[in-house]
């Protein structure tokens, strides 16, 4: 759910919370506001965190005038919303909304040898026509996204779908678009990123990442076979390409050391060595796609969505030109938010990759260029923290200096690089600063095709650390929520999910209690039948711990006596509680009180009878923690950045709520 790139990513939240997300914008401006704008009912609209949108694959190509033109599709935090179509010779832009519902987003296109540009995503297949400059087929698919697409020698097009290798193709000339069905079963989620086909029309893709694979399929027969025995598979992604030859060339594993295979009418053949690689010109590729080359021979050098500019150059003459262009989105995907030592409301938004803050002081934003994708946030002392994917890395941010663009292992920068996790961590599920004021501890799941992730303990002092793996907290699952103890003790609660691609082994999730010291489990238990992740937990004033199961239990544990006493199923009173990839559920405001961010309101905690009471019901859905800063808890709703004032005397305690 979380974990999946597609976003997890989005990349994976709940079609619910996607489909609650797309009304934000019939009650929020798509443009940052000038001051903040007042909702009613306590609560505050301050802008989009991150006003960008991604490019989710560019080519170069030219419409039915012969003009150089750059196609792009575009996302933001609904999903992929539209095609760009910008005139490289002027900064003359198009934007063509997609005619499929919005959400995932592109993660394989192609522009064919007739020059339409496909993709598939959100179950629905795609064709943009440049030269009549619109959409010209679509069609319901397999679900969900094509993570690879070629094109065989008849001009057909093929893709292949995630999650679970569905083949679909599409005959420009005779219109028939065919679902060739699943091809192949595994009990994980399988990232198909190379898809090709041989002369005779036999189609090879390969696969990953719990054990990698290629399958041969025969679209004359429908038949699929993989081409490698169990014991030859490897944890990771297998690679395919057509070679000019009319054959398909490939590894198990895409690895330099390993061996090569030949793939010819369904058959392998082992060649050993790298063959000499003449590799047919298919423009395809993943959403990294940026193909920049015209037909004259001329270049797109670059294409900057958050400057909007567009540079392209003549390799004869290296003479470039830039020019400006627009386009409108709702802006980026953004993780959650928390406050920073210097009191602003700190967080990072994805795709494009970014870091902001907002001064509500001043009602001023700072938005800059981050190292990767800041998924989970904490501050101790003076100095903040993120938690980044890809490759689990820990930041440190001085807010009282100069923002210095972090480069990995430099000195100087600001936020400071630390320490990388992968595989052990790659992608952080949550970052707790242990309050001995020196240690910070950071969770999440592990690399692509791992199951069971990793703990970091970071020491500020000694600028050292201690990474254990699962084996020594729990093995086959990840820890998602963090709580301190006294005595030097440390609560967590895991999730049972994989790293993305990875096998699900466990079958529920627990709760353990760790002594700080020695880095040893002294208790762990399942303490909830079937459930599968304790979502976020906090402790109260009298000790007691509060969580969240799912996003639809609540419980208060006691941490001593290591019992539950009190449990509320919450769907039906007040739905799912918010997610993201760093759940930021509880917020803890003054004198203690707790509040838990639901996706349709705020409910307070009676810390005496343990009832919650919905205090206040969202104008537009809360997607994201979550934190408390002078009277307000801000969230995130879409891309905006919204607050809610609490009342005045926050030690008001609401009577027993539904």
């Amino acid at each position: 759910m979380r974990r999946n790139e597609c976003c997890k990513s989005i990349f994976n939240r709940s079609q619910e919370l996607i489909m609650l997300s797309l009304c934000i914008t019939l009650i929020l401006s798509v443009s940052l506001p000038v001051a903040s704008q007042d909702l009613g009912k306590g609560f505050f609209d301050h802008g989009i965190a991150s006003p960008h949108s991604s490019a989710k694959g560019i080519v170069a190509t030219v419409d039915g005038k012969g003009h150089h033109i750059a196609l792009v599709w575009l996302f933001d935090h609904r999903g992929g919303y539209a095609l760009l179509m910008i005139d490289a010779e002027t900064g003359k832009s198009e934007q063509f909304p997609v005619p499929i519902p919005v959400g995932d987003y592109s993660y394989s296109s192609i522009l064919s040898s007739k020059n339409k540009f496909y993709t598939l995503f959100n179950s629905h297949f795609v064709e943009f026509d440049p030269i009549k400059k619109k959409f010209t087929f679509t069609k319901n698919s397999l679900p969900q996204m094509a993570m690879g697409m070629t094109e065989d020698d008849q001009g057909v097009i093929w893709a292949v779908t995630y999650p679970n290798s569905g083949l679909v193709s599409f005959n420009p000339n005779t219109r028939e678009y065919k679902d060739h069905g699943y091809v192949y079963k595994q009990n994980w989620l399988q990232y198909q990123r190379f898809i090709a086909a041989d002369d005779t029309g036999w189609i090879y893709f390969g696969l990953g990442f719990t054990a990698s694979q290629i399958i041969a399929y025969d679209p004359a027969s429908g038949r699929a076979k993989p081409m490698f025995e169990e014991a030859e598979r490897e944890r990771g992604s297998a690679y395919v390409y057509r070679d000019l030859n009319g054959k398909v060339y490939g590894q198990a594993l895409q690895d330099s050391s390993k061996d090569w295979y030949e793939f010819y009418k369904g058959n392998r053949r082992k060649i050993g060595k790298q063959p000499t690689l003449n590799i047919k010109p298919i423009i395809t590729g993943t959403q990294n796609l940026f193909h920049r080359d015209f037909p004259d021979g001329r270049k797109i050098r670059s294409l900057d969505l958050v400057e909007r500019k567009l540079v392209i150059e003549d390799p004869k003459t290296a003479i470039k030109k830039e020019v400006s262009f627009e386009y409108t989105g709702d802006g980026s995907w953004t993780m959650g938010v928390g406050v920073s030592p210097d009191g602003t409301i700190s967080g990072g938004a994805s795709f494009p990759m970014r870091a902001f803050s907002y001064d509500a002081r001043i009602n001023k934003w700072a938005n800059r260029e981050a190292f990767g994708q800041f998924n989970a946030i904490t501050h101790q002392g003076d100095r903040f923290y993120f938690g980044v994917y890809p490759n689990g890395s820990l930041l440190e941010w001085d807010p009282s200096k100069p923002w210095i663009n972090t480069q990995k292992n430099k000195a100087g920068t600001n936020p400071l690089f630390l320490t990388a996790c992968t595989p052990t961590i790659h992608r952080p599920g949550r970052l707790l600063a242990y309050p001995d004021d020196k240690t910070i501890i950071m969770s999440g799941t592990p690399e692509y095709g791992y199951t069971g992730g990793g703990l970091l303990f970071w020491d500020r002092e000694k600028k050292d650390r201690i990474l254990l793996t699962d084996t020594s907290v729990i093995i086959d699952q990840s820890t998602i929520s963090l709580v301190p103890l006294a005595k030097g003790l440390l609560l967590g609660g895991t999730t049972t999910e994989p790293g993305t691609g990875g096998e699900k082994k466990a079958k529920e999730a627990e709760v353990y209690i760790m002594d700080m010291a020695s880095k040893k489990l002294l208790w762990h238990k399942a303490l909830f039948p079937g459930v599968q992740e304790y979502t976020d937990m906090t402790v109260g004033k009298s000790g007691l711990i509060y969580g969240i199961t799912d996003r639809k239990k609540f419980f208060v544990f006691d941490p001593v006596k290591k019992l539950i006493v009190h449990e509320k199923e919450t769907t039906s009173y007040f739905g799912l509680t918010t997610y993201e990839q760093s759940p930021r559920v509880f917020v803890r405001g003054k004198d203690g009180a707790i509040y838990l961010l639901f996706v349709k309101g705020i409910v307070k905690v009676n810390p005496v009878s343990f009832e919650m009471t919905m205090i206040a019901e969202s104008p537009a859905p809360i997607d994201a923690g979550g934190d408390y800063l002078d009277g307000r808890i801000y969230f995130i709703s879409g891309s905006h950045l919204l607050s809610y004032v609490l009342p005045v005397n926050e030690n008001y305690q609401p009577a027993a709520g539904k």
